[in-house]
């Protein structure tokens, strides 16, 4: 029992609605996005509490032009989050000193 195929007379990527030159796209490497790329990595490993505001104003102290949403960006794929903090200890004296 063989199964019917059906020839369409349109290309596949309009077959199914999608640009060509979006399947056939490949990134040209970027070297001045992949030293950035390592310097956030290091300033958020050296500063682990820095969120990506603080790290983004550290990187302009040293002069690399470069926007925030771009380091969340970058911060998001590489999945370097700020950790939350640990909540305060309950003590087991009373507020009023007994």
């Amino acid at each position: 029992m063989g199964h019917a195929v059906t020839v369409l007379d349109v290309s596949e990527c309009r077959a199914i609605g999608q640009i060509r030159s979006s399947s056939r796209y490949v990134p040209w490497p970027d070297p001045f996005r992949e030293r950035l790329r390592e310097r956030i990595i290091a300033l958020a490993k050296e500063y682990g509490r820095y969120g990506y505001q603080t790290v983004t104003g550290l990187l302009r102290h040293v002069d690399w032009d470069v926007g925030k949403d771009r380091v969340y960006t970058m911060l998001r794929q590489e999945d370097l989050k700020v950790p939350t903090k640990q909540p305060k200890r309950a003590r087991l004296w009373r507020a009023d000193g007994s």
